[in-house]
């Protein structure tokens, strides 16, 4: 008789991934995010690192003294990654983010997204659910 061979499930030797973006500011980016997800901000007491939660998905930020945001859709300092965001309706998710403190990007390459940097520079975008 064989032992069937290990799935990638049972393999897995983590669990639990969280996004750590690195900016100039813990204490405004955790705000702004925990502003648009409408999940409440922990801040560190020396403002080198925040995190926002809805007790099961996370984001944390981690203050960089030499911040450089990233030139997108430029290469010069290039984007890493971004963060996609899922909203019913994109004129009201648009008026929200701007009204926390987002800018929309110049440059949109889509009609079922939009492009947005936060307040450190980071692009996100807004997605059509």
């Amino acid at each position: 008789m064989s032992v069937p061979a290990p799935s990638v499930v049972d393999m897995a030797i983590a669990r639990n991934p969280h996004v750590v973006l690195d900016c100039p500011d813990t204490t405004l980016l955790a705000e702004f995010y925990g502003a648009l997800l409408g999940w409440a901000p922990k801040l560190d007491p020396d403002g080198s690192w925040a995190t926002v939660s809805d007790g099961q998905r996370h984001l944390h930020f981690q203050r960089v003294d030499d911040y450089r945001p990233p030139q997108w859709p430029g290469q010069e300092l290039p984007q890493q990654f971004h963060l996609d965001f899922d909203v019913d309706d994109l004129d009201e998710g648009e008026a929200g983010a701007l009204g926390l403190g987002a800018t929309k990007h110049p440059h949109q390459p889509g009609t079922t997204f939009r492009v947005y940097l936060d307040p450190a520079g980071h692009p996100f975008c807004l997605c059509q659910a």
